[in-house]
């Protein structure tokens, strides 16, 4: 006759049953896309039917909001789409710092380094290698981490 022990059958079905509902999950798991469903031609109707359609990171209240205010702002002349300003902006906010850091941030602010994330997945990191010589150092040697190019801080 033979006996057998149902609390291990019962962990064993449990473990398969957890397993088989994470693998389901990831492969049903919807990734927002990188882009925003909005156009940069700056056409009113075509951000309001992006809105309308869920194209866009933002919920229908927000996304309408920002959809006025950029044609207001396009009516009064003040929308600037040229990538100077969106550079300027994106430096601007490494000004509060100094040094090595003011250094790092300007550098990852004008795409050195890696960048990982994506803003609908909830942040993007950037990374910079960043290498501190000592004053009077005279010849230094460097071995980069990354391939990409290095930021040369010269220490105080």
């Amino acid at each position: 006759m033979r006996t057998t022990d149902s609390s291990h059958s019962r962990k064993s079905l449990m473990s398969f049953g957890i397993a088989a509902l994470l693998a389901v999950t990831a492969a049903t798991a919807q990734v927002a896309s990188g882009t925003t469903g909005i156009d940069a031609s700056g056409s009113f109707a075509s951000e309001v039917q992006a809105c309308n359609t869920g194209r866009t990171q933002q919920d229908r209240e927000t996304c309408m909001k920002e959809a006025r205010n950029a044609q207001a702002d396009k009516k009064r002349g003040v929308l600037d789409n040229a990538g100077a300003q969106f550079q300027s902006n994106a430096t601007a906010r490494c000004d509060v710092l100094t040094g090595e850091e003011l250094a790092a941030c300007k550098a990852r602010m004008l795409g050195y380094g890696n960048t990982d994330g994506s803003v609908a997945g909830g942040g993007v990191i950037r990374e910079v290698e960043t290498v501190v010589i000592k004053p009077n150092s005279g010849f230094v040697t460097i071995e980069p981490k990354t391939a990409d190019p290095v930021v040369l801080v010269p220490s105080k």
